[in-house]
This record gives structure tokens, C-alpha cells and sequence, in this order.
């Protein structure tokens, strides 16, 4: 069965990206949780959609989401989020190790 798992980084940024829009508008987060679960599911089956960002880290790949981008890797039985970043931030910034 494919699934998405999601690391605890990635559910930090949820986390944070919700409390934004819980600021600016309920409806709009709700929108963007279910655009989110819904590009997730899809991911699942289709996991090179995404393009790669194999620059930070091999194996990443990231698709876009309402300005934000879901970085994730395949795994054996699906797909692992890794970061949901904004796609205005210096990516580069964010991935240096």
C-alpha cells in the first residue's frame, strides 16, 4: 500500500504555516490543509511529478502548493516530506548543512 509519511521538520512547518493563516483566515487554512492532504495522496501516486532539487540533497524533490513548496523523497512503499517551505524564501539558505 502506498502512504505518505511526514518527517517532524516538515510537521513543524505545517504547523507554522497553519498558525499563519490562522492569523489572516480560518477558511483559507482549511483550504490549504486539504489542498495539502490532497497533493500528498496524489504524490503517492505519482511520485515523480515534482521536479528535482537534487542540488540540496540527493534524492529531494519538491512541487509547488498555493507559494509554498512540499520538499519530499520516494521511499520503498511511498513518499516522505521532508520541508514545506515557502518558495519566496533563499532555498539554498534553507538547505545548507
Amino acid at each position: 500500500m502506498s502512504r505518505f509519511i511526514i518527517t517532524l521538520r516538515a510537521s513543524r512547518d505545517l504547523e507554522e504555516i497553519c498558525d499563519y493563516f490562522l492569523e489572516k483566515s480560518v477558511d483559507a487554512g482549511d483550504r490549504f490543509v486539504e489542498a495539502f492532504n490532497q497533493k500528498c495522496r496524489h504524490l503517492v501516486h505519482f511520485p515523480y511529478l515534482g521536479r528535482s532539487y537534487a542540488q540540496f540533497s540527493p534524492s529531494l524533490r519538491g512541487i509547488s502548493l498555493m507559494g509554498y513548496i512540499i520538499f519530499y523523497r520516494i521511499i520503498e512503499d511511498g513518499i516522505e516530506i521532508v520541508r514545506i517551505i515557502s518558495g519566496y524564501r533563499n532555498l539554498e539558505e534553507v538547505f545548507k548543512t
